[in-house]
């Protein structure tokens, strides 16, 4: 058995872990492995004793068993039309893990964030060579230092960072939402946009807390994302300094702000969330990531529980509750029925800390449902759609049993939502959704406590096709992978920056097959002899001027090719005998 330790006040972890591994020509040493969020299968019988204090998110969940210590592999591409380089790694002397990253709409710039509060801008290099980073912002600045969940930078160029901070000798949490609004000098001045009433802590792993943040296209209002407390909607008393508490109204549940509020109290009183017209949804259990898509329709990916239940993707709509403790991922919570009895349940796994610490139990004292329950997007396949048969505990594939997930696998823990709004991509990635997955699974069976025939940490495209106003559905495909817990993504035209929280928390860069622009024949003329037009060219792509006698005609003939530089391309030719038409075609 492992032995942990927790420090309230650091938030860490150290383990005694007891693994067998392969042999390797490599040893692996503390300093360079990670701990991953999942369970593996003993291979061989040599032993090896690791000890590492690390700092776990609160969201990171299930995975005190026997965490491992394992050389992580580059990621690469899946498909081969992506092309994938590692832009830097963000480790540095204070020790803290980077957790998010951001970019700058008005210039593109891109900024990552750690759980100190420390911010960073990069400067992104062309080529092989490794990019680089500086510190702009720390908890001098924001005042944020402990447990910084969520960056999100506004169309104008305001940087919102959520922090929360423990109080009551680790028994309440309470969040801060600071707001850096650019100035005339080139900085941003700090002040608080909002901050929570002190709210009931769990003391459990799974203290979720505020996290989640983003800006609304035009720019007005914030969506920030408070999680849950407990890991199903079970009571968690804090030893007694909670009695029969489960939710509280500061949890699991999407707030909407005011971008240009102040000193805003979120008080942890139903009645006056509602009647300040902050909440949007309710019942969301770990919405660490939001994003709003091209049509302008918010989503937000949600983590699961303990037990083996699809993990979600929802469309997040004024009003709507999702599901959260009674409907999760697509399934009801059995806890809530007076005939549960645990040791039937197929999809309770002893490996997972909720199950072996008895939270799953018969609960004749579970709360109603409420009645207005949205369920998940609907996953079409083919990938990230394993489950978890309740009906003979066998795991299955969904979309080769002609079924739909409700999202994805359980336990894959998806992060990093990204839409590519612009239409910057060519099809078919073009105006798609794109997900991340923290935790390492197993592709080929259901050795490891994590996603089941699935490898997970990957990158994943979402091919989103909406269904009236109900839902949508996605066709869910495993696009690069074999990141190291990659936690949090940002795009930038046809590229996407995936940002790891293991290994040596790099970024990587994916780039994607770029659209084609339409060309456009500028300033047609004829001056003496000769024919001239022009038209602008875009960096990289291959342009091809041709002509024909006759619209009809099939055999166009070349007249030249090149590859354009951004710059404005002027085509003439000494008018012929007889007359041409001309086109212009990118290869």
């Amino acid at each position: 058995m492992p032995l942990l330790m927790r420090s309230h006040g650091q938030r860490s972890y150290r383990f005694r872990i007891g693994y067998r591994v392969p042999l390797h020509p490599d040893p692996l040493t503390p300093g360079e492995g990670i701990m991953r969020p999942a369970h593996w299968q003993i291979a061989h019988t040599w032993f090896v004793e690791v000890r590492q204090t690390i700092p776990l998110l609160p969201w990171v969940w299930g995975m005190l068993i026997s965490c491992v210590l394992t050389q992580a592999a580059d990621p690469f591409t899946i498909d081969t039309r992506l092309q994938l380089r590692l832009i830097m790694n963000t480790t540095d002397s204070s020790g803290a893990y980077s957790v998010r990253i951001a970019k700058d709409r008005r210039n593109n710039d891109l900024y990552y964030s750690k759980l100190n509060g420390n911010i960073y801008r990069v400067t992104i290099l062309p080529g092989g060579g490794r990019s680089k980073s500086a510190q702009v912002y720390g908890a001098a600045d924001h005042g944020l230092s402990e447990n910084v969940q969520g960056m999100t930078i506004g169309p104008e160029g305001t940087i919102y960072l959520v922090g929360n901070i423990t109080t009551s000798d680790g028994k309440s949490t309470f969040a801060r939402i600071m707001k850096g609004v650019p100035n005339s000098s080139g900085g941003r001045e700090w002040s608080l946009l909002a901050k929570t009433e002190a709210y009931p802590r769990s003391q459990t792993l799974f203290d979720h807390v505020f996290n989640g943040i983003v800006v609304s296209p035009d720019g007005s209002r914030i969506y920030v994302n408070s999680d849950s407390c407990t890991d199903h909607g079970e009571v968690q008393s804090a030893n007694g300094a909670f009695p029969s508490t489960r939710e509280v109204p500061l949890t699991a549940k999407i707030f909407r702000l005011p971008a240009n509020g102040s000193d805003l109290l979120l008080r942890n009183d139903e009645d006056a969330l509602r009647s300040a017209g902050y909440i949007v949804a309710e019942g969301t259990r770990n919405s660490f990531d939001l994003a709003f898509a091209a049509n302008g329709d918010l989503f937000a990916t949600e983590n699961g529980p303990d037990r083996d239940m699809d993990e979600e993707l929802n469309w997040i709509r004024q009003g709507l509750h999702y599901g959260f403790p009674w409907r999760i991922g697509g399934a009801d919570n059995p806890q809530q029925f007076p005939n549960y009895d645990p040791s039937k349940d197929r999809l309770l796994d002893r490996r997972f800390l909720a199950v072996q610490s008895g939270y799953y139990h018969n609960d004749p004292a579970f709360p109603p449902p409420p009645a207005n329950f949205a369920e998940p997007v609907k996953n079409v396949g083919p990938d990230a759609d394993s489950f978890r048969d309740p009906k003979d505990g066998l795991a299955k594939d969904a979309s080769r049993l002609g079924k739909t997930g409700n999202t994805f696998t359980a336990h894959r823990s998806p992060l990093g939502l990204v839409f590519d709004t612009t239409g910057a991509m060519s099809p078919p990635f073009q105006n798609h959704g794109f997900a991340l997955s923290w935790t390492h699974g197993d592709p080929d069976d259901t050795r490891v406590p994590g996603p089941f025939f699935d490898a997970s940490q990957d990158l994943l495209d979402l091919n989103l096709v909406k269904l009236g106003d109900t839902n949508y559905q996605a066709r869910v495909t495993r696009i690069a992978t074999n990141f190291a817990n990659p936690i949090d993504a940002e795009i930038i035209g046809h590229r996407i920056y995936v940002l790891e929280y293991g290994a040596k928390q790099g970024i990587w860069e994916v780039t994607f097959p770029p659209a084609r622009p339409a060309v456009t024949i500028l300033h047609p003329a004829v001056r003496g002899t000769s024919f001239s037009f022009s038209f602008a060219t875009q960096s990289g792509l291959v342009y091809e001027v041709q002509f024909n006698v006759s619209f009809e005609s099939p055999n166009w003939t070349v007249l030249t090719n090149f590859t354009g530089d951004g710059s404005l391309r002027n085509i003439t030719e000494t008018i012929p005998a007889t007359q041409r038409f001309y086109r212009v075609r990118i290869q």
